[in-house]
């Protein structure tokens, strides 16, 4: 019931779904109900609410439930929110293993635990699913879904099906990778943005406006392959003009960078005076991040209708 298992509710009773949340103590249950209502509530006061029933009614189909085996009745589909641990997924996924039935998916919400460190050695592995949501799932859409090479194909396109269902948009990879796709190409961004950082080129703010004023305009509505495809005359136009620029550029990169020291403490020093590291700050920012996620949203939405 953190974050994300939060906003996985809200985005399954969106979609009509009853929803048991489940927790080992039942007073953070309380509290992500108590936030879930607020969410909703907020939501539908600014037009952003997703669904085609109230806050109210959305929030009539979650309940709570502190039994791991009450909680998983009658279900169809269960996915697992717990910290990013190994050892702790495994344990959840074992005790799952042992209550459910032959229909039932397992899916995680991991963001880079493999599927076959996860799920080898299961009853139901044939059921076994990633579904890896960008945080926050209500309000960013993409979910990867990535099998484990036992993975029966009929969960791969039941759980796809289901994400389109609840508004989603699902991607299929044909198999696993370490970081899936969006983290690696997220790492490979934040990688070089170190680099970047640390090598005196450019300021901790200045960096995250190349992103968020540069190349996030774009990526907000087209991904690099077709901004490759329209910045030339098709794809393989762009590589006879520009692919040896690239490639010289590539190679000037440097190794994995340690994520430590100097660099952390000026990058550290800049986030924290834009954004002061005090719950109710960066809370107020995220909210502010969310509201602006769903405007994008209903834009990006609106546009693909015209």
């Amino acid at each position: 019931s953190g974050l994300i298992g939060r906003s996985w509710a809200m985005a399954f009773a969106a979609g009509g779904f009853k929803v048991k949340l489940y927790d080992i103590a039942q007073q953070q249950l309380t509290t992500a109900l108590e936030n879930i209502r607020k969410q909703m509530k907020d939501l539908e006061e600014k037009g952003f609410l997703k669904g085609d029933l109230s806050a109210e009614q959305q929030f009539s189909l979650i309940s709570s439930c502190t039994d791991l085996k009450a909680a998983v009745e009658g279900a169809t589909f269960i996915q697992e929110c717990t910290p990013e641990n190994l050892e702790l997924k495994k344990k959840i996924f074992s005790q799952l293993d042992l209550i459910v039935g032959d229909n039932v998916t397992l899916s995680s919400s991991t963001s880079c635990l493999l599927p076959s460190k996860l799920f080898t050695g299961l009853k139901h592995v044939k059921q076994c699913i990633v579904s890896h949501p960008v945080n926050p799932p209500y309000f960013v859409p993409l979910v990867e879904i990535v099998p484990h090479p036992e993975t029966d194909p009929s969960t791969v396109e039941r759980t796809y099906a289901l994400m389109k269902k609840i508004g989603q948009s699902p991607v299929k990879l044909n198999r696993e990778v370490e970081g899936f796709v969006l983290n690696r190409l997220q790492y490979a961004v934040i990688s070089e943005a170190w680099r970047l950082v640390g090598e005196g080129v450019i300021s901790p703010t200045d960096l995250d406006l190349v992103m968020s004023d540069g190349l996030g305009m774009r990526y907000a509505f087209i991904g690099p392959l077709e901004t490759m495809h329209l910045n030339a005359e098709g794809i393989s136009d762009y590589c006879e003009k520009y692919c040896e620029g690239i490639r010289f550029v590539l190679n000037t990169f440097g190794p994995v960078p340690e994520f430590s020291g100097e660099t952390k403490q000026k990058i550290n020093q800049a986030m924290s005076e834009k954004i002061p590291v005090a719950p109710k700050v960066l809370d107020a920012r995220r909210k502010w991040r969310d509201e602006c996620l769903t405007g994008l949203a209903k834009l990006k939405k609106q546009m693909k209708s015209d």
